[in-house]
Parts: structure tokens; sequence; C-alpha cells
């Protein structure tokens, strides 16, 4: 069984939900990889989403950007992370996601890029600019290899379409909860708990949600209408200012 949907039948059976954290691989370089993956696996992450710096990121906001601009500063690409997760792969039994955009998978090879991300234990992918229209150009290579797509929906995400990924849906469904792009934010849309609870009604499968997101208060509230959440901006934060323990209390929100 792949191991994020082992790790969330876990967290069915004992009643939790889930915190996934995001890191941008190569902030600081990429040695430092396996000790940020380390650190979060004890802390009781759920799985970790890892970045692959990329020049254009539409999604992404200021803090991961600027991290991301640092990574590839430090060289880092995405042969460099598939290279160093297929060495440190096998000290962690963490779920991991790689969360990259389209240019760089067909920069380096659609059939590539899925077979040695295998090779290197990836358990999903996320791919935010990849149209479910779309989808059939590398699908049925994640489903042979047994890498989960990770699909997106958002605020203005018809319901009806909701609905169709969902069903399509693998791993979890990533509900974004604001209109923009990642960053710390201090308030949500008034409409995100009915959102999400929508969301949460007609989906088959666990929906997570993530954007903004980024203290224990937000945590809390959040996941009353979800099955967990991910966050990615004040994660960087952290490592960036050495806060182990503000760290460890994000990702430790959720344990009850």
């Amino acid at each position: 069984m792949n191991r994020l949907k082992q790790a969330f039948a876990e967290l069915d059976r004992k009643h939790q939900k889930a915190f996934v954290p995001y890191i941008m691989a190569g902030d600081g370089g990429i040695e430092t990889l396996k000790d940020k993956l380390k650190i979060l696996e004890e802390m009781g992450a759920t799985a970790i989403e890892i970045g692959v710096p990329f020049s254009d990121p539409v999604a992404d906001g200021p803090t991961i950007q600027q991290a991301g601009i640092r990574a590839l500063q430090n060289g880092t690409s995405l042969t460099k992370i598939i290279e160093e997760l297929s060495i440190i792969r096998n000290s962690l039994s963490v779920p991991i996601l790689l969360m990259t955009y389209l240019n760089p998978i067909y920069s380096y090879g659609i059939q590539r890029f899925v077979e040695n991300i295998q090779i290197a234990g990836v358990d999903g992918c996320i791919i935010p600019d990849l149209p479910l229209e779309e989808e059939e150009i590398i699908v049925p290579m994640l489903n042979k290899a047994n890498i989960q797509l990770i699909r997106l929906v958002t605020l203005t995400t018809p319901l009806e379409r909701i609905k169709f990924i969902s069903q399509k849906g693998e791993g979890f469904l990533y509900a974004v909860t604001i209109k923009g792009t990642t960053g710390v934010r201090n308030n949500f849309e008034q409409e995100l708990s009915g959102f999400l609870k929508s969301v949460k009604e007609m989906s088959p499968i666990p929906v997570l949600a993530g954007f903004g997101i980024s203290d224990e208060k937000q945590i809390k509230e959040i996941s009353l209408h979800c099955d967990g959440v991910i966050v990615g901006s004040k994660i960087i934060e952290c490592f960036q200012n050495g806060d182990i323990e503000s760290l460890e209390k994000l990702v430790s929100t959720l344990k009850f």
C-alpha cells in the first residue's frame, strides 16, 4: 500500500487530523534536506511536501518565492533533489510529496521523471499548473508507479467540478483556502468554512486545507471543517530563523 494511504488510514483509526508541512528543497543547501525531513518526521508530520524551486512559481507567495530563489542560487535542481532523495529515503518512513510545476517535468522528461521519483521513494505529486483535462500526459505512469497525484480545488472552483475532481482524486484533496498565492494570512474569507464543509461532504477522499495557514489558532479553527492542514511559509520561516520550538508547536497542534 502507498505510504500516504497508510498514513491516512492510521489517522482515521486514531480519529486524528493530518498535518503536512512544506519545505523548499535546497533552501540552505541540498545537504540540509535530510535533517529537515528527519526533524519534521520526528515531530509527527503526517507527510512532508517538498517544493522544487522554479523561476516562475505562479502559486507561491513571497516567503516561498524567496526560498526558491535561495535554493536556485545554491544550484538546486530537480535532478539534484531526486538524487538526494534516492540517497536519504531509506532513513525515512514518512510519506513524501513532491511539489513541482510542469516545466521542470517537461525539461526532465515525463517518463524519466516518474521512473526516477519512484526509485527515490516519492509517494505523491502536486503539480498546480497541470489542468485536469491534460492529466493523461502523466497520470497513467504515476498510477503504474503507485504514486498519487494530489489534485487542487479553490474557492472559485464550481461545485460540480469539485465533485468531479474529488472523485478522480487520490491521497487527499488539496483545498486552497485563499484567492491568491501562498503566504501568511491574518484573516481568511468568510466563506471558507462553508467552502470546506461543502468540499468535505462531496469528497470520497480526505480534504486538507492549505495556503496562508500560519499559527496554532488558524490550524485548529480550519481543521474543524476538514481532515487536516498544509503549512508552508511559516515552516520555512521557522527553519530559516532556527526557531525549532515554534516549529514543534505548529507540527504538534493537531496531536490530541
